[in-house]
């Protein structure tokens, strides 16, 4: 199925669920109602996409293909897929921020809805660093790696890496290891965080839902 067939297929569900809310026939085409109905779905759907999506590249989908790629495929498909998915996280996040922060101003506000918005804005934060930060500069150190590795005929293995051993008798090979290794970590955390952050919210969304 074509890209622009599941899109076009998926609008036509959004829109059938739209017509058939109760909010929709209960109220004016320009009623507050309407604009709240709209923030709370924006807010939804931002959520879960990144909600979802967060859960699927940290914890199953990058498992499972540090598994059976050669190491350097791996490295190189991750090096295009994180700049779209940290944009991806980053744009639904500032869509929550702002549809919550319309659903709940700040000056009448609970402290617990505050709260909400910080976690909202941490996601926000921690998504951002990895896409203008951590992901530019890990991906950067990536393929100076993958050069030395290439010339010391290392890297296409799948799984058991012989990096490290190489590296033992490679000072050059030894100090990028360190150098991709701290700026990878910070990378992982503000990604971790960013999960985080989504995973203390969709409490809050629990405990509104009503089934």
């Amino acid at each position: 199925m074509a890209w622009s067939t599941r899109f076009l297929a998926a609008v036509a569900f959004l829109a059938a669920g739209v017509v058939f809310a109760p909010d929709f026939f209960g109220s004016t085409v320009d009623s507050p109602a309407i604009a709240v109905s709209l923030a709370k779905l924006a807010h939804l759907l931002c959520f879960a996409t990144s909600f979802g999506a967060s859960l699927w590249v940290t914890f199953i989908g990058g498992i499972i293909m540090f598994k059976v790629l050669p190491r350097h495929q791996f490295g190189n498909l991750q090096s295009k897929m994180f700049p779209v998915f940290f944009t991806l996280i980053s744009v639904c996040a500032m869509s929550s921020v702002a549809a919550f922060a319309y659903l709940h101003p700040w000056k009448s506000a609970s402290s617990l809805e505050r709260y909400q918005l910080g976690f909202l804005l941490s996601s926000l934060s921690f998504s951002l660093s990895n896409l203008l930060v951590f992901t530019p500069m890990t991906v950067e150190m990536m393929k100076k790696r993958h050069k030395v590795e290439r010339e010391l005929g290392i890297g296409e293995e799948v799984g058991w890496s012989k990096n490290m051993e190489v590296a033992k008798a490679n000072p050059k090979l030894a100090s990028m290891n360190n150098k991709f290794g701290m700026i990878h970590s910070l990378s992982s955390l503000a990604n971790v965080l960013s999960f985080g952050s989504l995973a203390m919210h969709s409490w809050y969304l629990a405990g509104k839902i009503q089934l």
